[in-house]
């Protein structure tokens, strides 16, 4: 509301978590690991890992500096700081505007396969089949199925519209207490519990160990332009996994002290979502790549992308394991529903800050003007494998095509203004004059101002270019 105090967290530690409850996603438990097992295992972590510490580090600590600094959400950030510039502002809500709908109908699908595994392990239901071999139909069917899709994807929307409607330290940084360490542990246990099973080794040394052959090109020799795919997949990854360009952390930012330090917040909230992401890898990849072994299947194949893997594939792994496959599967799917809430929640924050910064209304009233719009925009994803299925945009399914337009086109273009605005208009010395603000040190800024003004813009344009060809099919180019 106009004129309020703004909200604020309660330490370091709470805006740690919640940095890290909002990059630790669904990104992290499908996306990274099947990157890195198309991408030479310990070869694409490593590139990642550097492109971490290094651009991320800086688009991330640019973000959450521009929100202190002006103690206002991504929609009236850019303008606070330099006016004409809002239109920045506006396409940084947009994205999470339009992120919000179909991520919580992929939510409502976790909480489906939460609620079938539930039954599973302690019902003794069997409705994949007794070796989920009808799993690819149950999913298949399901998302396919009337409204189905739309009313668990209504559960998910109402569960973070409470959290985000009883207020920072209230609803968010109490949700992120339980759920981060619950997230965690559930991930640790996992990941254990899948390197000590047999054979699992050759999985572990498949994703860890780097892999030269997967920069050849077809003929067998190096490639450059694999490289490239290599990097930019990396890229890709590191941009979708830290919350970048989506206005979570400017929204966060604006509620951080001034006397906690940006440098050491940003290190953790990387190390954090890094973490999750390698464990993530070490319970889906050896696990499948046993699989795949078993069943004659090539482990790129087993390794698809997308829902397949964690909807499809998965399960039929599980059933591999015997009769505590079915708790193995109750217990990731738990695990996912976890780390798909925590991320959910902080883009939800972020669209409810943007109204209340930006239309003056009071917290409530703008979560469910948010919230009603989502659940609108959020039919369209949610039919559209069923009754709207037969309306393809540019020939995608509408989850596709929203993904498309956030992550491969609004999303880059954000960045990549967002680093001509710092690096060129507004100069990286106001950035690193709040970095540095209560006396905390910044030995890393020549750097910074580098990366922001020069490396990151046209990295972040190479993804705009790639991502665009790989989703249209233009020249072949594939990640």
């Amino acid at each position: 509301m106009a004129g309020a105090e703004r909200a604020s967290w309660s330490g370091r530690v709470a805006f740690v978590m919640a940095g890290a409850a909002s990059a630790i996603g669904l990104g992290n438990l499908w996306r990274f690991p099947y990157l890195a097992a198309q991408y030479g295992g310990g070869m694409f972590i490593a590139i990642y890992l550097a492109l971490v510490v290094t651009i991320g580090f800086s688009l991330m600590l640019t973000e959450i500096a521009i929100g202190r600094k002006t103690r206002q959400s991504q929609l009236t950030a850019y303008s606070r700081l330099r006016p004409g510039w809002g239109f920045v502002g506006l396409l940084a809500m947009v994205v999470p505007m339009l992120i919000e709908p179909y991520y919580c109908v992929i939510g409502g699908w976790v909480i489906k396969y939460f609620v079938t595994y539930a039954q599973m392990a302690f019902g003794g239901a069997a409705p994949m089949g007794e070796a989920a071999a009808q799993s690819g139909e149950f999913f298949n069917g399901f998302i396919s199925g009337g409204l189905a899709p739309l009313g668990y994807a209504t559960v998910f929307t109402f569960a973070c519209a409470a959290v985000v409607a009883m207020g920072v330290k209230n609803g968010i940084e109490k949700s992120n207490v339980v759920l981060m360490p619950l997230l965690f542990v559930l991930a640790l246990a996992i990941a254990v519990y899948v390197v000590c099973l047999p054979g699992s080794w050759d999985g572990v040394r498949y994703y860890l160990v780097p892999s030269l052959d997967a920069l050849n090109g077809s003929d067998g020799t190096f490639s450059h332009a694999q490289l490239g795919r290599t990097v930019i997949g990396a890229m890709g990854q590191m941009f979708y996994s830290g919350s970048l360009a989506m206005g979570i952390m400017i929204t966060y930012g604006s509620y951080m002290r001034r006397s906690d330090s940006i440098i050491k917040s940003v290190w953790r909230i990387e190390f954090f979502d890094t973490l999750i992401a390698l464990i993530a890898g070490l319970m889906i990849i050896p696990i499948v790549y046993l699989f795949a072994v078993r069943t004659g299947t090539p482990v790129k194949e087993a390794m698809n992308a997308g829902p397949g893997l964690m909807f499809i594939t998965l399960p039929r792994v599980f059933a591999m394991l015997g009769r505590i496959g079915a708790v193995v599967g109750f217990a990731f799917f738990a695990l996912v529903l976890f780390a798909a809430l925590t991320s959910a929640i902080s883009l939800f924050e972020a669209c409810v800050a943007s109204v209340t910064d930006g239309l003056g209304l009071a917290r409530r009233p703008a979560t469910t003007l948010v919230g009603a719009l989502i659940l609108v925009l959020a039919v369209f994803p949610a039919l559209g494998y069923g009754a709207w299925g037969h309306i393809k945009p540019f020939g995608m399914t509408f989850l596709d095509f929203f993904d498309f337009i956030t992550n491969s086109v609004l999303m880059p273009i954000a960045c990549a203004t967002t680093c001509v605005f710092v690096g060129w208009v507004l100069k990286p010395k106001a950035i690193i004059d709040e970095v540095e603000a209560e006396g905390q040190a910044f030995p890393g800024k020549s750097l910074y101002g580098f990366l922001v003004r020069y490396f990151a813009p046209l990295v972040v344009m190479a993804i705009l270019i790639s991502e665009t060809c790989r989703a249209l099919g233009i020249a072949g180019w594939k990640i």
